[in-house]
């Protein structure tokens, strides 16, 4: 079985699919990983996210926007990041205009090919032909920090949905940090999945609109060195 076939399978029994990093791997294939190190290295140069309402200092992002129709893959005009007070009590209900992803990461190879591997798999759990699907997708680089004195949170507002359609949260790499781990559960509170990413290109697939997830804080191992986990976040939205 395909791995966009056993992703969609799962998707589609339990709300989310893990998807190891050999797995990745072999579904993204050796061209498009081939500068894989200089995707993750960006994760150097994320600007703060300046609308943290807890007055928190500890994520860096990046954000841009693309639609996915067919195999074609187009970036949009930046545009500001919103999400209703629903989905996001802590920082929703703004517009939040993050810094722009660097073009040569915007149209990195790795990045194009997690756009239409994941465009594949979350049509075939929808039940859509490949080639009629239609997404918006939003792309979000996180790094979270976490110093002696302050937990990193990757997800500040808890347990929670995205108000989309899909998600796909990629770890690009974990330095000097313990925790993290992320949970997974059903409308009701029940946990269907708990797992840490721990290996660069370790993903789950989320059912935005059937599960929930969440993060816990991240700390530093050696408080004397400098420590974060970096995440690459895509959310889908049909458009058909």
């Amino acid at each position: 079985m395909s791995a966009v076939a056993a992703s969609a399978m799962s998707l589609t029994g339990r709300g989310f699919a893990r998807v190891s990093a050999e797995e990745m791997r072999d579904w993204l294939g050796r061209e498009p990983l081939a500068a894989w190190d200089a995707f993750a290295a960006s994760w150097n140069r994320l600007d703060t996210d300046e609308y943290m309402a807890d007055g928190g200092r500890y994520r860096r992002r990046r954000y841009a926007c693309y639609t996915v129709t067919g195999a074609t893959v187009t970036r949009q005009p930046h545009r500001p990041h919103y999400q209703g007070r629903g989905y996001n009590a802590l920082n929703g209900g703004i517009d939040r205009w993050f810094t722009p992803v660097d073009p040569a990461i915007g149209e990195h190879p790795s990045l194009t090919a997690l756009l239409t591997r994941c465009s594949d798999t979350f049509a075939a759990a929808a039940g859509v032909p490949g080639g009629a699907a239609s997404w918006l997708i939003e792309m979000h680089q996180f790094r979270i920090e976490a110093d002696p004195r302050h937990a990193g949170l990757p997800t500040p507002e808890g347990m929670h949905r995205d108000g989309v359609d899909w998600v796909a949260v990629t770890l690009v790499g974990r330095h000097n940090v313990a925790g993290g781990v992320t949970a997974v559960a059903d409308a009701t509170g029940r946990t269907l999945g708990s797992f840490t990413l721990e290996t660069p290109l370790d993903t789950v697939l989320l059912d935005d609109q059937r599960v929930w997830h969440g993060v816990t804080p991240v700390q530093p191992i050696d408080p004397a060195t400098e420590a974060h986990r970096d995440v690459l976040v895509l959310t889908f939205r049909d458009q058909r």
